[in-house]
């Protein structure tokens, strides 16, 4: 049972709110997500930093798992800062009260509108994906008359034990830049009497359950940082920890306090004095944060397979398609001794194969206007959402 998600008189609860008094006031499919557990998940994390011996650090929450601009606001009141991918990314930021000393911009394909929107900004660095990237960056702040604070993102060629469309860290993938290509643009003395190097940084992938590859990296990210001749205010050392999904991963999964551990002794036996530490958490804070309530359309039998069909789909919760990614089902009453089981398909509406939210999973007998509940979707779940098949996206409710 995911600890948020509980029974209370056989009606299911989310952080300690009745679904069935959410559910009499909005239409599903939407998503609930609660603040308060959106913050004790950031406090965990900032607590573990500290409780490290990472005396330095800044924690920009990734937006791309979760863009809600109330729980973006709230972020923000917990002192968080912001890792941003895009244009429309940054002014939701500074829409939701973030500076630009707050966020760090990342991503491959910076244009040069969104380059010139977060010089105006003043955003705290650049994570330059490119030394081409670069070139454009200081032909727009000399032209701009600004100095920007530059980040190289170094690519530390390490496989990270996750799904292939969202490791990032190796020679194949699109991000970053090699280690020799970094320490060569560092001495080239031209891009630094506009730009100003601040950092090194990585990000080898996202739901990490494995810390290998990540120490692996850090190590690298030490060295490349050490071999240039600029002494850096900070390391960035990106986010993508994982979290337990199926309730067998809780004891499996490197929880936050190994994870800091790891990252400050790692950062501690290169440097002397330690540099800030940014971190780009986005999964680890929002995940457990959010659910997706969907209701039974109907009961459909074809053979021996059991298909429950519900009015949400692929469109507004993609990771069950696109990584064949698990989530825990939850019906809406308590299971009993007394329940009938029935092995099914949780199957939408979408006219594709992969619209399936969980096969073989052993749960009541439903019927049309029960609802489920579907668990950890706080992160890229809404962010990911489309008007596939021209339906509306889910609506947000927030606790």
């Amino acid at each position: 049972m995911d600890q948020h998600i509980d029974y209370k008189k056989s009606k299911i609860h989310f952080d300690g709110i009745c679904i069935d008094d959410i559910i009499k006031k909005n239409t599903t499919p939407f998503y609930l997500y609660s603040k308060n557990v959106l913050s004790n998940n950031y406090l965990k994390f900032k607590q573990a930093a500290t409780e490290s011996g990472i005396e330095q650090s800044k924690i920009c929450f990734a937006m791309k798992s979760n863009s809600n601009l109330k729980l973006l606001k709230q972020l923000k009141k917990l002192g968080a800062g912001c890792d941003i991918v895009s244009g429309g990314e940054l002014a939701l930021a500074l829409k939701a009260g973030f500076k630009g000393s707050d966020i760090v911009f990342s991503g491959v394909g910076k244009t040069p509108q969104e380059i010139k929107a977060a010089l105006k900004a003043d955003v705290y660095s650049f994570n330059v994906e490119s030394i081409e990237e670069l070139k454009q960056i200081y032909e727009i702040g000399k032209k701009l008359k600004k100095k920007p604070n530059i980040c190289f993102r170094l690519n530390p060629q390490v496989i990270a034990k996750t799904h292939k469309h969202i490791s990032t860290g190796n020679t194949t993938h699109k991000f970053g830049i090699l280690d020799q290509d970094i320490i060569k643009a560092a001495k080239n003395k031209k891009w630094w009497s506009v730009c100003q190097l601040k950092g090194i940084s990585i990000h080898i992938g996202s739901q990490l359950t494995c810390l290998k590859a990540t120490k692996q990296a850090i190590k690298n990210l030490c060295e490349c940082a050490l071999a240039i001749p600029q002494d850096v205010s900070f390391l960035d050392v990106g986010g993508g920890l994982g979290v337990a999904y199926r309730p067998e991963e809780k004891n499996t999964i490197p929880n936050v306090n190994e994870y800091m551990s790891l990252v400050y002794k790692t950062i501690n036996k290169n440097f002397k004095q330690m540099p800030e530490i940014v971190f780009e958490p986005g999964r680890i804070i929002s995940a457990s944060s959010g659910i997706f309530v969907t209701s039974v359309i109907r009961n459909k039998k074809s053979d021996n397979y059991n298909f429950i069909i519900v009015d949400g789909g692929m469109n507004d919760f993609v990771r069950p398609s696109l990584y064949n990614a698990y989530h825990e089902i939850y019906p809406s009453k308590k299971v009993t001794s007394k329940t009938k089981i029935v092995t099914s398909d949780i199957v939408g509406p979408i006219c594709e194969t992969a619209d399936c939210f969980g096969t073989n999973r052993k749960l009541p007998a439903l019927k049309a206007g029960d609802y489920i509940v579907i668990a950890d979707t706080g992160a890229y779940g809404h962010t990911m959402a489309s008007n596939y098949n021209m339906r509306e996206k889910p609506k947000e409710v927030i606790i």
